[in-house]
Parts: structure tokens; C-alpha cells; sequence
């Protein structure tokens, strides 16, 4: 009896063990019991161990019957959180591994797959090469067969530089250089006729085209130097061997020539007869050559029997205007040849500022529109301008924002008849001696447009190269569906087409692949910095099939980030298309639509973290619907985010009246306070130019005083008085330092030092809550200065990361460490998931703690350790992390509003549920919320939806609608409204 009641408790630890169950009281409980009955005893061990050995059954796979060259074969995955598991991945196959946030996903995909991937590369090169590489470590696996050169594209906005634009990320801008350079044809502004060099080739293939026996002169006009007289000029011609000059339409020998000649004559280089003869047109190229140096880049062929002359020149010119000859430095900006000397290529200069100038773009010209010109010191200039501005159509009861382009361009420049505000402010300048000038200059200036080049980024001498009418810098701003049509309807001459054959294929098809992922409304000349992580990705995708390379693994981090469901159909099909090539295409991935269209997928899980991490459930998405995982039961519909039966109304509400930033179309808008409102549309539609360049400066401003610049709109009115408080929670990391982690940033970490500084032993070592921080002298590891790691910074290579030898990454010193609560450390808690730490707190009845960790575990957050640095979190995990902050202070906080731009990125549906669920917290306690958002689980439990469109970029910017999710489904143009249809019925 006592045998088996000791098997039966070891193999009860053992499956605990392996499910990774934290809590044992139930089973304490059942192991102590002094039951005699024997029998009872053995057949529950003799089910519990077949289960569990069929639990191993299931989840072991036969990896050494599959062949690596069809299968990507990992054994032995124990990275993070993964369970020591074994997974198969066809190759050239759309594979999506899905599962909670937290489950091990990325760990599976990126850390053990990509990583291994890399490191495989970097020891394939040379000793050399490596050098330059830095140390790339071995993930955490048994081993992996199979695998191909991989490829990361991940959600994030890896460019900072501010000349990255979209252009040169893509490579598409280096074709366009390349093809201005060679086909491009410069134009005079002038007379607007194409500027042509000739070359000695074209001077004999005109002689060539001419008639036998044809008798030609070759000219050359004669330069004289102000330093020489015209008999020393002669002199010094006729003893390079020239004889003969023509004067006033004779032709003279050098010797008979009159000294009293004057200056305008033509040096003869050679006498012409037109032969068919290989040695004839040697020997005349040699004299055309001759006749270009002679005449300074000039040549003339005059016909002997009419005097009729034809001119060709090499040099680069017309209408008395010397020309840049087309080169790729040129047309670059990222070249000091190509960039706009004012602004360097940048396209910004400090400057007057317009949006100063005219903060209200509402105002008309009568109602003091130009705000310096209001004043009664400067008020003669608007007088000026009012008065004549009807000779030149200038609307001056119009408002501004409506005044054409032309007649805001001449209220800037001025002309005769008044004083434009280029020239006004140029006085201001020239009286910036007198402290009050420069006081009022100092109002206006900023960041603005560079005047020189009009924000194009390049010398103005680019505009004068054209292709089918169009500059370079014409194309960069056009939205890249219109470009993409411009380049399928370009029209060239025979010799243009062969030139630019190639460049055209590279070209359309790295436009055709942008526009496939919906990036259609995009410019060539956005810069990458301003661009979301889910745009950036996308464009990465979009260049990574630009190349189109076959046999490789593609490893994407939900390329649905920022995608309206319309165009996730174009993403899948960009996707499928890719796997055709050849490349096995691996997406981490929670979106419906792209786990149907996928080939295979793996469902890791049962949860998150230390609960995460097995594969659960594997198969087509048909077997994943029948399969008993989290995943599978909302893909059937088992388990469902539910639509609230009932929505807040609310008579509180902020309106914004003529927002018209960006593409914004002067729309009136309603923002309801109190509940949750969603602002919904498709990519480039204005979502986030509505929320974040009107909605949150203008509130910021009018509740704090201060804020940010707001973008163009007429009014902002509504009940400012219920909202104490903004904050706008972006996906930006929680903080810039290695040291910062989720248990400082919710504040929780004050309270676990003072409880460890409270123990018995602290006491006695006089130990304070300091001694347990690592930012500060005292308990941390000098060496290490309580990072864990030591850097060396080594020459010409990657700066080596390495375990501190004297904490062995604890961060702390030993003698700190020594210091235990309930046998634990404060390395061992820093070291806990939040789920662990909640379970161990709340046992010991720490609840201070607790309630500060509960918020991180509702939203979801579970998996993170306390001490995970933010420097590894996803940019939703960072997000979440802020609204776990805000709940942390409960109700105690002043009434806010909050904003959320895509909170749902990197969400499992389970998570969703959470998040709404912390949602209505904050709205139960009095708070606002309002989310920009694309996922249509979270739109269909919104209180509001406000819808934007159609499309995007110029053809967005317009409300579709605003109201309830059910008003919405009847809409007929909203893109959102049938997909909303779909999952209410649902």
C-alpha cells in the first residue's frame, strides 16, 4: 500500500511537471489520505499513467520518418517557454502558427526558426566576413533539418532616418534614377524644345544620309581670347596647320588675310566631298573631332553650293541656358550633386512656418486669415492686398482653405501691386536688430516647406528632364495606383523601349506588389518614419517579392496589422503567391481569413506563458475547427466574443466641425463620451490624422492648456468639463531603458522591495527598499551595474552581450539574494510570470501587490515575466501594459479620455475578450474610450462606430457613417458594413 501511494504521488508530480501546474493543494490533499482501499488506489494510477502516456502519444511526433527535403523537421524546441517540442513543417506551403499572445509563437517562429536560420548563414561565410557579424548564438534546440535561407519581415518601423522614403526602401526611386538617367529627355523652359547634345557620331551619320559626291565644308567658329589680337590668332592657326578661314561668305587662305578683318570669321577644318568609303569617314571623324575643340563645342557643315549651314553643337545648351547632363547622382538626394543646396534633400528647412502664419484656415482674408497682418502696426499690407486682389481673382471673403492654389502662391510671392508675405517677412528680417521684429519673427518660424525646391528634395534642374511629360519629382508624389497606371500606359520610342525594358519589369512589378498589399494610397516620397508598423511591414513584403527569390523561408509577424478586412483577400492572394514561387511562407497570424486560405496550421498553446507552449492542435483550418483548443472553439463558434445586448448612449459628446488635415474633406464628426467608440476604415482612409493630428491636441490644449500642434478644422466644441484627463496609448515601448520592465512601469515594484526590506534578515543587515532596486547603488552587482550582462565593446565587431560572471545574471549581489520571502528572492520574483506571482502573492496574502498585478493578468498579460525588459516586448504587449497602468488606479483616477491606436495587434480572439473586458472597466469607471481599429470583433462591441472612405489616400478622407454597429451594417458604401453584417449574424 505504502508503494503504491508513493508511485501514485510520484507520478502525480510528474504530470504536474509536465502540464506545468503551479498549484498542488488539491492533490496534497489526496495524497495524504490514509484509504486502505488498494485496488481503488491502482486503478486510478493505472488510468492516470495511460492518459498521460497518450498525452505523450499525441504530442510527440515521428520526425525521423520525414524526409528534410519535403519537411522542415525541429526537435527538441525548448526556447522560452516551449515545451521541449517536436513540429514538422511542409516546405513551399502556407504554414500559420496561431495561439495566444504569449503562447510561444514568436518563440517557435522567429527566436528558434529564424535565429537558427541566421546563425546557419553567418557560419556558412568566410572567417572574415564573420568578423563584421558579430556572435550569433545557438537557440535552445535539439536540432532542425531541412532548413532554407530565412527571411524576417516583422512588424516594425525599423527606418528612422528622415531621408528613408518608401521610394528608396522599395528600390522603386533607384529604378526611377536609373531610367531618368538614361531616357530622359531635357526640356528648355524656355522654349520649351528638347536640349540635344551632339556627339561626332551624329555629325557622320548626317554626312552619311547626304547624296555622293556632295561638297561640304567643315567649320569652326573662331573663339578669340580677350588677351590676343586677330593677326596673332591667325598666326597661331596657321601654325597648327590650318590654311584657310572663311570670311563674309569667301573662303580666304590665312596668308592673303587683311590685317584690318574683324572678328567674326570660321576656321576651315576641312574640305568635304561624300564618298562611300570606310576611310572617308574615319578620316572625317577625326576632323569633326578636331572642329569641336576648335570651336569651342561648336561645328558647323556648310553646303558648298547653296552656302546652307547646319549647326551642331556638344555642349549641353539652349536658349543661352548651359543644362545638366542627366546622370543617377542627379536625380539623387541622398547625394550632395543631386540634393537641393537649401535643404540638403531633406525637403524641410526652419523657416516661416504657413500653419503659424494662418493658424485658421476657416478665416477668409477679410476676417484676418494672415494672423501678422491683423495687427494695427501691419495692417496697411492686408489693405494693399484687399484692395487689388480683385484685378488678379484673389477670393478674399472666401475661406482660406477653399482659395485655389495659384492665388495663395501670389499672396505669398506679391507682385507690383502689393507686398507678398515672403517679402513682408524679409523686412522683418532686415529690421531684426529692433528686439520687437525678432520677437514676432520667433512666433512664426518652424519647420516648413524648403522654398527652394518646394519640398521636392532635389535641384530645381531636375524638373527639366522629362519622361511622357513628367519630372521625376511629379512621380514621387503621385499616389501609387496612379503611378502604377502611368507606368502601363507609357508610350516609348523603339530605342527607349530596349533601353528601359528591364527597368520597366523591375519597376511595374514592385508597384503591382505595393498596390496587391494595400498600400495603393501611399506616395513614393512618404517617408518611412511616418509609416505604422503594419505599413512598413507590408512594404517590406512588397520589396521582399520584388525579388523574387525561390527556395527560401519567408517568417512573417502578422502581415494583417493595420489592414481593413477588404483588402486581407489581396494580402492572401500576395502571400499564395509567394508560396508558388517556390519559398515556404511561415505567418504568425490570428486572422480568420488568412488561416483559411493557409495550407497547415499549428496551434500552440493550451494558454499563455508557462501554460503555453505545446502544440495543441495541427491540421487544415477544417481540422482545426473540430480541434479542442481555444483557437478551434472560436473558429467554430464554440466560443464567441459577445455582442453587448445593450449599447451606452450618452448625452456627453465632443464634436469636431470641419476637420480638413491631410485628406481629411471638411467633415463633422461626433465623438461620444462615456462609452466606447470605434473609428474604423481602410488603410490611409484619415483614421489616425482625425484622432491624432485634430481630436487629441485640440482636447490636450483645452483641458491642460498645452499640446502639440493641431492639424486644419474649423470648431471643436462639446463638454470638455467631463474630461479631466488624456491620454493617447500608442504601440511605443513603455520605456527606452534595458532597466525598464512591466513591474516598475505599473508601480508594483516599490511594494515587492519594501516587502523584502521588511524581512527579519533585512532588519538585522539594515537593508532598505533601495538595496533591492538594480538602479541604484547598494544591493545591485557593481560589476554589472544591475544589468544582468556585461558588454565588451569589441573593434570592428558586433558588441559581445555576455552573462555577468560575478551575479550570473541575477543582477543583484549574493548577499542581497540571501534575503527570502517564503523562500523565494527577489531574482526568483523578477524572474516569475505575473500569472505565478499573482498565485504566490495572493497565497501569502500580499493583496496590495496583487491588485496591482491583476490589471496586467486581465488584459491579458499573464505570460510576461515581472522583470521582462521593454526593450523585448511587442509593441501591443507595450500598449496593453499602459492600459493595465490606468486600471491599476481604478476609479480613484480623474475621469479620462482614453485613445487606443490598434489595440488588438497581436491578439488571439481570447485575448480580445479580455481586452473588452478591461474596456468596460474603465468605462464603468467613468472614463471614455475611443480606439481606432480594423477588427471587426472589437468594432461589433462598440457602442459608436464612425466610419471613413471610401478609399484611401486623396480618394478617402470623407464620413461614411456614424452611429451604432447595427445602423452601420445597413450602410451601402461603407467597406466595413458587409463584414460587420457577417459576425452580427454570427
Amino acid at each position: 500500500m505504502y508503494v503504491i501511494s508513493v508511485c501514485l504521488k510520484f507520478e502525480f508530480q510528474i504530470s504536474c511537471i509536465f502540464f506545468e501546474i503551479p498549484n498542488l493543494i488539491v492533490f496534497k490533499a489526496y495524497f495524504n489520505t490514509k484509504s486502505n482501499e488498494t485496488l481503488l488506489l491502482i486503478l486510478k494510477f493505472c488510468s492516470y499513467l495511460c492518459i498521460y502516456l497518450l498525452f505523450l502519444k499525441k504530442m510527440t511526433k515521428n520526425l525521423a520518418a520525414l524526409n528534410p527535403k519535403e519537411n522542415i523537421l525541429i526537435k527538441g524546441a525548448k526556447l522560452h517557454n516551449l515545451k521541449n517540442i517536436d513540429v514538422a513543417i511542409p516546405r513551399n506551403k502556407l504554414v500559420v502558427i496561431t495561439g495566444l499572445s504569449g503562447s510561444g509563437k514568436s518563440s517557435l517562429a522567429f527566436d528558434t526558426l529564424f535565429a537558427e536560420g541566421q546563425r546557419r548563414y553567418v557560419e556558412s561565410l568566410s572567417s572574415y566576413a564573420r568578423q563584421f557579424l558579430g556572435r550569433l548564438n545557438r537557440p535552445k534546440v535539439d536540432y532542425i533539418k531541412g532548413i532554407a535561407p530565412a527571411i524576417a519581415i516583422e512588424q516594425k518601423v525599423n527606418a528612422t532616418n528622415p531621408r528613408s522614403t518608401v521610394g528608396t526602401s522599395t528600390e522603386i526611386y533607384d529604378y526611377l534614377k536609373l531610367l531618368y538617367a538614361r531616357i530622359g529627355s531635357t526640356y528648355s523652359p524656355i522654349s520649351n524644345n528638347e536640349v540635344k547634345k551632339h556627339t561626332v557620331s551624329d555629325v557622320v551619320n548626317y554626312v552619311k544620309e547626304l547624296t555622293l559626291k556632295t561638297k561640304l565644308l567643315l567649320l569652326s567658329p573662331v573663339h578669340i581670347p580677350s588677351d590676343r589680337s586677330v593677326v596673332q590668332t591667325l598666326k597661331i592657326l596657321a601654325q597648327q596647320g590650318y590654311s584657310r578661314i572663311k570670311y563674309k561668305g569667301e573662303v580666304i587662305r590665312i596668308e592673303e588675310v587683311n590685317s584690318e578683318i574683324e572678328h567674326d570669321f570660321y576656321l576651315v577644318v576641312d574640305r568635304i566631298v561624300v564618298k562611300d568609303d570606310e576611310d572617308f569617314f574615319n578620316r572625317l571623324a577625326d576632323a569633326i573631332q578636331t572642329a569641336f575643340f576648335e570651336g569651342k563645342g561648336e561645328c558647323i557643315l556648310e553646303f558648298v553650293e547653296n552656302q546652307k549651314q547646319t549647326l551642331f553643337n556638344n555642349k549641353f545648351e539652349l536658349d543661352g541656358i548651359q543644362f545638366l547632363e542627366p546622370n543617377t547622382h542627379l536625380f539623387s538626394f541622398n547625394n550632395p550633386y543631386g540634393a537641393c543646396p537649401t535643404c540638403e534633400g531633406y525637403g524641410n528647412v526652419i523657416g516661416i512656418d504657413e500653419d503659424l502664419v494662418i493658424p485658421n484656415t476657416s478665416l477668409s482674408i477679410y476676417e484676418d486669415a494672415i494672423l501678422p497682418w491683423k495687427s494695427d502696426s501691419f495692417k496697411k499690407f492686408k489693405d494693399d492686398l484687399t484692395t487689388h486682389a480683385y484685378k488678379f481673382n484673389i477670393p478674399i471673403h472666401k475661406p482660406w482653405f477653399e482659395i485655389p492654389e495659384k492665388a495663395k502662391e501670389l499672396i505669398w510671392n506679391g507682385n507690383s501691386s502689393f507686398e507678398g508675405l515672403h517679402s513682408f517677412f524679409k523686412f522683418l528680417e532686415e529690421q531684426s536688430y529692433k528686439i520687437q521684429y525678432r520677437v514676432m519673427l520667433s512666433r512664426y518660424r518652424g519647420k516648413t516647406k524648403c522654398t527652394t525646391c518646394n519640398g521636392k528634395r532635389l535641384r530645381t534642374e531636375t524638373d527639366n528632364v522629362k519622361i511622357s511629360g513628367k519630372n521625376i519629382s511629379e512621380l514621387v508624389d503621385l499616389p501609387l495606383n496612379e503611378l502604377a497606371q502611368f507606368f502601363k500606359t507609357l508610350q516609348l520610342k523603339t530605342h527607349e523601349q530596349n533601353i528601359a525594358k528591364r527597368l520597366l519589369v523591375e519597376i511595374n512589378n514592385r508597384l503591382q506588389f505595393l498596390n496587391d498589399v494595400g498600400l495603393n494610397y501611399l506616395t513614393l516620397n512618404r517617408t518611412s518614419n511616418t509609416l505604422s508598423g503594419g505599413e512598413s511591414q507590408r512594404i517590406n513584403l512588397a520589396t521582399s517579392l520584388g525579388s523574387s527569390l525561390v527556395g527560401s523561408m519567408y517568417i512573417l509577424d502578422e502581415p494583417s496589422i493595420g489592414l481593413h478586412p477588404k483588402d486581407t483577400e489581396r494580402l492572401i492572394q500576395v502571400l499564395k503567391d509567394l508560396r508558388d514561387l517556390g519559398n515556404t511562407v511561415i505567418v504568425v497570424e490570428h486572422d480568420e481569413d488568412i488561416m483559411k486560405a493557409s495550407d497547415l496550421i499549428i496551434d500552440i498553446g493550451p494558454e499563455a506563458g508557462t501554460f503555453g507552449g505545446n502544440i495543441v492542435a495541427e491540421g487544415t483550418y477544417d481540422e482545426i475547427l473540430k480541434a479542442d483548443s481555444l483557437t478551434g472553439k472560436y473558429l467554430s463558434n464554440k466560443l464567441q466574443i459577445e455582442v453587448p445586448k445593450k449599447r451606452r448612449t450618452s448625452t456627453y459628446k465632443i464634436e469636431i466641425i470641419g476637420a480638413r488635415e491631410n485628406n481629411l474633406k471638411n467633415i463633422n464628426v461626433t465623438f461620444p463620451l462615456n462609452s466606447l467608440t470605434v473609428i474604423t476604415g481602410v488603410s490611409g482612409s484619415g483614421k489616425s490624422t482625425l484622432v491624432s493630428k485634430i481630436l487629441y491636441p485640440v482636447i490636450q490644449k483645452k483641458i491642460g492648456g498645452y499640446g502639440e500642434k493641431a492639424g486644419q478644422y474649423t470648431e471643436v466644441k462639446g463638454d470638455f468639463s467631463k474630461i479631466e484627463h488624456i491620454e493617447f496609448i500608442n504601440q511605443n515601448p513603455i520605456g527606452r531603458s534595458s532597466r525598464s520592465n512591466p513591474v516598475t512601469y505599473i508601480k508594483a515594484y516599490d511594494d515587492i522591495r519594501a516587502l523584502f526590506a521588511s524581512e527579519k534578515l533585512s532588519k538585522i543587515r539594515n537593508y532598505q527598499p533601495k538595496h533591492f532596486s538594480f538602479n541604484v547603488e547598494g544591493g545591485r552587482c557593481e560589476i554589472c551595474k544591475g544589468e544582468g550582462e556585461v558588454t565588451i565593446e569589441m573593434q570592428f565587431m558586433a558588441d559581445v552581450h555576455l552573462e555577468c560572471e560575478t551575479c550570473k545574471g541575477k543582477r543583484f549581489k549574493k548577499e542581497v539574494l540571501e534575503v527570502k520571502f517564503h523562500k523565494k528572492s527577489i531574482n526568483d520574483i523578477l524572474n516569475s510570470t505575473i500569472d505565478d506571482a499573482i498565485t504566490f502573492f495572493n497565497n501569502h496574502q500580499e493583496f496590495k501587490i496583487v491588485r496591482k498585478l491583476k490589471p496586467l493578468q486581465d488584459v491579458g498579460l499573464g505570460y510576461v515575466t515581472l522583470g521582462q525588459s521593454s526593450s523585448t516586448l511587442s509593441g501591443g504587449e507595450a500598449q496593453r501594459i499602459k492600459l493595465a497602468s490606468f486600471l491599476v488606479k481604478g476609479s480613484n483616477q480623474s475621469k479620462s479620455l482614453f485613445i487606443f491606436d490598434e489595440p488588438t495587434t497581436g491578439l488571439h480572439f481570447h485575448d480580445i475578450k479580455k481586452l473588452l473586458k478591461s474596456f468596460n472597466a474603465l468605462i464603468e469607471n467613468g472614463h471614455s474610450i475611443i480606439v481606432i481599429e480594423h477588427n471587426i470583433d472589437l468594432i461589433k462591441c462598440a457602442d459608436y462606430v464612425i466610419d471613413l472612405g471610401k478609399e484611401g489616400g486623396k480618394n478617402g478622407g470623407s464620413l461614411l457613417f456614424q452611429g451604432t454597429p447595427e445602423k452601420l451594417i445597413k450602410s451601402k458604401e461603407s467597406y466595413t458594413a458587409p463584414f460587420l453584417a457577417k459576425k452580427l449574424k454570427q
